[in-house]
């Protein structure tokens, strides 16, 4: 019997089988769930890749930036699955100029997009699952400790700053319906997210340095662990909080 026996799991993000997503959702598996996947763009290779989990799941798209993907996703998530226990929010993007470096010349629309499809969408991915969550359940973002201003992060680091205060308003409006809402810190990690930002290596490698765990730029398990820990019934109490998985870099600063 695994931790996640019987539950419904929707998880959002799978891109590669090297994303933090795809070993949420391998685990999640193997711990007992059921599990639909979202896909954005390019479905075809998220189906792909949904056949290298233990059991190939449904793919449904999911573009968070519009409005009937957004309002239908509850019935057409509903014809796989009677309900759901789990969302994992794994969703982010900013344009290259919100990247780099170029945080006082990046323009408005490119901020509004990294704040719309990075902040927003956790929001908006809560309300379209609520109906399928009659009974309660987790929901479980993937955040980067916005607490700093990191290299190279620039807006994105806002909008993690933003997903960050989104996690405890959606807490507090959400626990009446007995849905737990936490994120997960982790470090940086080399997933297609990561390769698309400038210069980012130069601030990944200096990573396994500061962590007093040490930390494995390539090992996604860790954070997904986390992940299917805060979707399981292990956490019955905790909402509105952040997981770190960083290797205890937060702790100790640089």
């Amino acid at each position: 019997m695994g931790i996640l026996q019987g539950k419904r799991i929707l998880v959002t993000g799978v891109l590669t089988n090297a994303s933090i997503a795809f070993s949420v959702a391998k685990l999640a598996q193997e711990e007992g769930a059921t599990v639909v996947l979202t896909g954005y763009g390019r479905l075809s290779l998220v189906e792909r890749i949904a056949k290298r989990l233990p059991a190939p799941p449904p793919v449904i798209e999911l573009d968070v930036q519009n409005t009937e993907h957004l309002e239908t996703l509850a019935d057409r998530v509903g014809e796989h699955v009677d309900g759901l226990d789990g969302v994992v929010h794994a969703i982010g993007f900013a344009p290259q100029t919100a990247l780099g470096g170029n945080f006082l010349n990046t323009a408005w629309e490119d901020v509004s997009t990294a704040l719309h499809v990075s902040t927003y969408s956790y929001k908006s991915l809560a309300v379209a699952c609520l109906p399928l969550m009659k009974e309660g359940g987790a929901i479980v973002g993937l955040d980067f400790d916005a607490t700093k201003a990191w290299p190279v992060y620039d807006w994105m680091g806002v909008a993690k700053a933003g997903l960050e205060s989104c996690n405890r308003y959606l807490a507090r409006d959400l626990g009446r319906h007995n849905i737990r809402v936490n994120l997960v810190a982790a470090g940086p990690l080399r997933t297609m997210a990561a390769k698309s930002i400038p210069g980012f290596q130069e601030f990944e490698e200096a990573w396994p340095g500061k962590a007093p765990l040490g930390w494995d730029l390539s090992d996604t398990e860790p954070a997904a662990k986390a992940c299917v820990a805060l979707l399981s019934d292990w956490f019955p109490a905790t909402t509105g909080d952040i997981v770190h998985v960083d290797g205890g870099v937060h702790a100790v600063g640089s």
